[in-house]
This record gives C-alpha cells, sequence and structure tokens, in this order.
C-alpha cells in the first residue's frame, strides 16, 4: 500500500476548511474508543465459568483486558478459558471459593496485581410457596453465596485499590434487587444486598482512599442461564413457560437477554469512559425495569 505524501496531506487540509472538521471527528472517534479500551488491566471475574462470567470474560477479553477466571469446577475454568484463549484472548484461571475469606485470599495471591473485579458468582434455587416454607439451610446457602460471595473478594481485593490509588468493581445484580419479583425470599434479598454494598463501597472508598476507586453495579433482567433456562423456557417445546410469558410480557424488546448482551455494558463501567460513574446501577433489561403497564 502506497503512503500518501505529507505535503499533499497538508495541502488538502488548507485548502478545504471542511477537512479540519473531518479530521477533529476522527480523532474524537478514536478518542471515545480509547477511553473504552482495557489494554494492560488485570479483570478478575468470579463465576467466571457461569454463562454470564464468561460472556463477561469475553467482551472484557475483546477489549484489551487480560481477564483471570475464578470459581470451584477447575475443568469448568479449563473449558471457559480455552474459548477466550482460541479468540485471541489472554485469560488465566484460577480455583477459589468466593464464600471463604482464606480461599479467595489465596487465590488473590496468585493472581497478582487486579485493576478490576468483576463479581459474577451466584445461585437460585427452586422457589419456596410462601415465606412459612422458608428453608433455612437454603436461604443461609442463597445469602452465603449471593451475599457474602460478593463481600469476601471486594473487600480482600480493595485492599490492592486503597495501596493503589485506583481499581474497579463491577457487581452483577439483578431486577430483584430492585423489586421483589421472585417468590425465592433468599433470592430477592440476596440480590438486594447487593445495591447497598455496591452503594456504601462507591461512597466509602471514594472518600476515605481515592476518587479512582469506583464501585457500580448491573442489573440484569430475565437471561437464559444453565440456572433458569428450564424455569423460563419448557425444554420440550421450546416455548415459554407461564413464567417465561409473564416476563416477556413486561420486558418492551419482546425478548431474553442473551449472556453477550451484558458484555457491553461491564466493558463501558470498567473502562475510563465510565470515569465519573460511581455508586450507579444500570440496568440491563430489555425496559424491564421502565415499563409500568
Amino acid at each position: 500500500m502506497q503512503g500518501v505524501p505529507s505535503s499533499n496531506l497538508g495541502a488538502s487540509t488548507r485548502v478545504s476548511p471542511g477537512n479540519d472538521f473531518l479530521w477533529a471527528f476522527c480523532f474524537a472517534v478514536v478518542g471515545v474508543r480509547n477511553r473504552f479500551d482495557l489494554g494492560g488491566k488485570a479483570a478478575l471475574i468470579t463465576g467466571g465459568s457461569g454463562a454470564l462470567g464468561r460472556a463477561i470474560a469475553r467482551a472484557l477479553a475483546d477489549h484489551g483486558a487480560r481477564v483471570i477466571l475464578l470459581g470451584r469446577s477447575a475443568e469448568k475454568l479449563h473449558h471457559a478459558a480455552r474459548l477466550i484463549h482460541e479468540r485471541g484472548g489472554a485469560v488465566d484461571f484460577v480455583t477459589g471459593d468466593v464464600t471463604s475469606e482464606a480461599s479467595f485470599a489465596q487465590a488473590l495471591a496468585k493472581v497478582g496485581q487486579v485493576d478490576v473485579l468483576v463479581n459474577a458468582a451466584g445461585t437460585i434455587l427452586p422457589a419456596n410457596p410462601t415465606s412459612l416454607d422458608l428453608d433455612v439451610a437454603a436461604t443461609r446457602l442463597i445469602m452465603d453465596v449471593n451475599w457474602m460471595g460478593t463481600v469476601v473478594p471486594s473487600l480482600l481485593t480493595t485492599r490492592q485499590f486503597a495501596e493503589r490509588g485506583s481499581g474497579v468493581i463491577v457487581n452483577v445484580a439483578a431486577m430483584t434487587s430492585l423489586q421483589p419479583l421472585t417468590q425465592n425470599f433468599a433470592y430477592a434479598a440476596s440480590r438486594a444486598a447487593l445495591i447497598s454494598v455496591t452503594r456504601w463501597l462507591a461512597v466509602h472508598l471514594a472518600r476515605r482512599y481515592s476518587p479512582r476507586i469506583r464501585v457500580n453495579a448491573v442489573a440484569v433482567g430475565a437471561f437464559l442461564t444453565e440456572t433458569n433456562r428450564e424455569l423460563l423456557v419448557d425444554p420440550n417445546s421450546g416455548l415459554p413457560t407461564e413464567a417465561g410469558r409473564a416476563v416477556l410480557a413486561r420486558t418492551p424488546m419482546g425478548r431474553f437477554g442473551e449472556p453477550d448482551d451484558l458484555g457491553g455494558a461491564v466493558v463501558f463501567l470498567a473502562s475510563d469512559a465510565a470515569r465519573f460513574v460511581t455508586g450507579a446501577v444500570l440496568p440491563v433489561d430489555g425496559g424491564y425495569s421502565a415499563e409500568e403497564g
């Protein structure tokens, strides 16, 4: 490919004022794109072998981050990491339990520096018909994974952030964080708690340690994953279940979310494009939270 002589380029710019706007626009576009660039950043994703964790990791890797997947199953993590590696992403994985301070601290020591923490680990068990039938053991399990499984990684990782004066946390919450949409009391309560810890950490870390430490959350709508597919879609017919139809009726975009729909929102919150955003909860729900009908 032949280059353009610089003398011709300069003459063209001087002759046509319209080129000034064109060049300014081009530089502006490049500048905006650079603000989404995560090159040189290390992103740790808990729940990294799950559907949402994998999709988030892919998106972060596509924007230049070195991603580290954390979960309990080495086999599942290896599979997820291999898929990211095959598309050219920089990826590692480490096993660990997000509900255990000792286990996560050990995993974090292996990882080293973390610039972005994404708390995507979570669980949901079959719904309880009424609060009178509450299963205490199941409730404790859900709260432990969904609540403490965010608190433990956040508090341990932010020790790095505080020393360095910078860092980002993105918590994966849900529509049930904003309103109790499910009969599963424990799940709704655990997700609501994520909003509280997101906002508390955002204020506390920015004021006490550094305004360059940011904490935000994404509130996901009805995404089809391994844990809820049978709840929303009949495995035999492939059609929405009664619960699925009810969700779709309240979703203006008229479909369920797919894991890859989440990646862009997390990339935005993790990048410098969101450098003045903290304590925010970004709905990624197809308009569900805006529906009033």
